[in-house]
């Protein structure tokens, strides 16, 4: 698989959404850690003018995250794996959410980081993300703790991610919340195009292709996505190159 040709997109029927961690942000050993260049954060504004609003970040993380990294852009965004999510007009809604459930389970997980020095918990709103990277020989014993951790509760969705295992409330995916941002303008009647790394990112992968989009993987591994660049530093070339492209149809319409 190769990176997709941007030459046959145009800025008004294309929907463009994008995964946050390891898609724009390299990854990095703690969350609050990670960045996204300045040069990246201008092309995000070049797009999401030039698609008259149709930019999305569908991502792991918090809103209130996505906000801070960005700044001062206000995007569209699905948070937490579509448990929250606030739509082009500024409407959110969010799952309702088991705070007791989620502080059993977090004591839990914090219990077990004391006993595993370099793994950490992370708490997000109807999330527990439980991450390793810095320990990624501890992946089976992070697993198993999640596992137990969650035991006896219901309503529950396990996911695995790059070096994180992650508790959400509910069964909500990224593949939900770009369904949803579809129905709604301005990304109603537009070719969805998705972007994204992780495990966590193949169900909107099958909801593009359902959907006759363009889904695009970045990194190694297998996947749904119809193609593929190296890296991070590959794809925000290949983003700049399409807020080119685009700027450039508008100048000569």
């Amino acid at each position: 698989m190769t990176s997709f040709d941007h030459s046959g997109l145009k800025p008004e029927n294309t929907a463009i959404f994008l995964d946050f961690d390891g898609t724009l942000a390299d990854f990095a050993e703690h969350p609050d850690a990670v960045s996204v260049p300045l040069p990246t954060r201008e092309v995000l504004a070049r797009l999401e003018k030039s698609t008259r609003g149709a930019l999305a970040i569908v991502t792991g993380r918090p809103i209130a995250d996505i906000d801070h990294f960005l700044a001062p852009l206000c995007l569209p965004v699905a948070g937490v794996h579509g448990l929250e999510r606030r739509a082009a007009g500024g409407k959110r809604t969010t799952a309702t959410v088991d705070r007791a459930k989620f502080a059993a389970m977090e004591e839990k997980l914090r219990a077990f980081t004391l006993a595993h020095p370099g793994t950490m918990v992370e708490a997000k709103s109807g999330s527990l993300a439980l991450h390793y990277r810095q320990r990624p020989e501890l992946a089976e014993a992070c697993a198993a703790a999640v596992h137990e951790a969650v035991d006896g509760f219901k309503g529950l969705h396990i996911l695995h991610g790059k070096m994180v295992i992650e508790v959400k409330s509910g069964k909500a995916t990224k593949a939900d919340a770009v369904a949803a941002f579809m129905g709604e303008p301005p990304f109603a009647g537009r070719v969805p195009l998705f972007a994204g790394d992780d495990v966590t990112d193949e169900d909107a992968f099958r909801e593009i292709a359902r959907a006759s989009g363009i889904s695009i993987k970045i990194g190694n591994g297998v996947t749904a996505a119809a193609f593929r660049t190296r890296d991070v530093a590959a794809f925000r070339d290949w983003l700049s190159l399409l807020a080119d492209s685009f700027d450039s149809r508008q100048l000569t319409a």
